[in-house]
């Protein structure tokens, strides 16, 4: 089939207009539970799919929780609800149980809404039906440029949505989010149709919604920024301690770990030890109201840290059921190397034919332990994996393919790292 040109800006399209304020002006938020049954009645009195969007206040609070939830269907207008007053929306979710749901970026936000008792059976992800088609640029705003030609102002993106009353020009913003969702919708599926990708995007979406939530992460705190340059086992001890400190203090008052005491704070001490308190202070790093609140935590911590005995203390990598870094392969596993290297290049020419991004076609962990365990029956070793159909429908013949290769393809960029084995077993 011939390629599914990737959608982009062209010249000559039509002029963008701003969307200043919704059609029906702001609605007023909802406080109160006991007004909920008449949004259920204006809902349902509506047509067609339900836009929804959640705001959080990441970078503020701990917690992913929702503060702001808001709600549009054609016929019935914009509702904004407060979900910390009205924690229970599941008579909303009950009342349209049948309904599609439109969600940008659903996976950010599917979390929330259930756990306000929102839980759509139906969905149309306008982000990730926008990347099965083809399109480079996948925000909402971009999209809506693209494809309806208006203009969304972002300037609310990143504020704290916890504060109370939330600002009127707030609540513009957040009622702008869905002005148009339905109608983006359309548009998107459109094109998925037009493509023949629209069965494609209906499973992603079916998966999404069937997806277990996210298992725990394991060993967080290696995700510390600028961990790389701690290259003592020690240091990595005191980073350890340190972080999981802040996050139990984070955790307790709901604010985010960031806003006690930043990354690069716990990599400072962990990279100039200090032998008291006091020397702690001093650090450069080590300056605002939770460093200075806390600092009998983070002192214990580091003391801690420094007592751990040698044999116990933490690993420069984190252990994994999982195959060596391909880095290593060449040397570990010469025929694994060369088996990655034609399932990178069959990848990248599947993902140019259909304008569909590689990491959509298969994640780089999967195919990183297809090649190394090298299954003699793909397609039920992809699907028992996670692996949609649609994609195993146009991956299999390649993989299979590469899963024969004994030499590797060139390099067209080589490494500049040693291909040593920095981590033998």
């Amino acid at each position: 089939m011939d390629s599914a040109n990737t959608h982009s800006e062209v010249a000559g399209a039509p002029e963008v207009t701003p969307l200043l304020v919704p059609a029906e002006g702001i609605p007023p938020i909802i406080h109160s539970p006991s007004d909920l049954p008449d949004v259920v009645n204006k809902l349902l009195a509506g047509e067609g799919p339900i836009a929804v969007d959640a705001e959080r206040a990441s970078g503020y609070k701990y917690s992913q929780r929702a503060y702001l939830i808001q709600i549009r269907r054609k016929g019935s207008g914009i509702f904004l609800i407060d979900p910390i007053a009205c924690p229970d929306l599941s008579s909303i979710s009950n009342a349209l149980h049948d309904c599609e749901w439109i969600i940008h970026a659903s996976t950010q936000d599917l979390a929330c809404l259930r756990e306000v008792g929102i839980s759509p059976t139906s969905l149309f992800d306008t982000e990730l039906g926008a990347r099965i088609a083809g399109f480079e640029r996948v925000g909402l705003g971009a999209l809506i440029e693209l494809l309806l030609h208006r203009s969304l102002a972002k300037e609310h993106s990143a504020v704290d949505w916890s504060t109370r009353p939330l600002p009127e020009p707030w609540l513009n913003y957040a009622a702008l989010d869905v002005e148009l969702l339905v109608e983006l919708r359309d548009e998107v599926e459109s094109v998925l149709r037009e493509s023949g990708k629209l069965e494609w995007a209906q499973e992603e979406f079916a998966s999404v919604l069937t997806a277990p939530p996210s298992p725990p992460r394991e060993e967080p705190w290696r995700r510390t920024s600028g961990l790389h340059q701690v290259k003592k086992r020690r240091a990595l001890a005191i980073v350890k301690l340190l972080w999981t400190e802040r996050d139990g203090i984070a955790q307790s008052r709901d604010i985010a770990p960031g806003r006690i005491l930043p990354d690069s704070a716990i990599v400072a001490a962990a990279l100039n030890p200090p032998t008291s308190a006091a020397g702690l202070m001093s650090l450069r790093a080590f300056h605002g109201r939770g460093a200075e609140k806390y600092v009998r935590n983070w002192w214990s911590a580091i003391e801690r840290a420094l007592a751990i005995p040698e044999d116990e203390l933490p690993e420069h990598s984190k252990k994994s059921d999982g195959p060596p870094p391909p880095k290593v392969w060449i040397v570990r596993n010469p025929l694994a190397h060369a088996r990655l290297s034609h399932a990178r290049a069959g990848l990248k020419a599947i993902s140019e034919e259909w304008s569909i991004p590689i990491e959509n076609l298969l994640t780089p962990d999967t195919l990183r332990r297809l090649c190394w365990e090298a299954p003699k029956n793909v397609a039920p070793w992809l699907l028992a994996r996670g692996t949609r159909k649609w994609q195993v429908s146009l991956l299999e013949g390649v993989l299979r393919e590469a899963l024969l290769a004994t030499e590797p393809l060139p390099d067209p960029e080589p490494a500049s790292e040693s291909v040593e084995d920095p981590h033998p077993q």
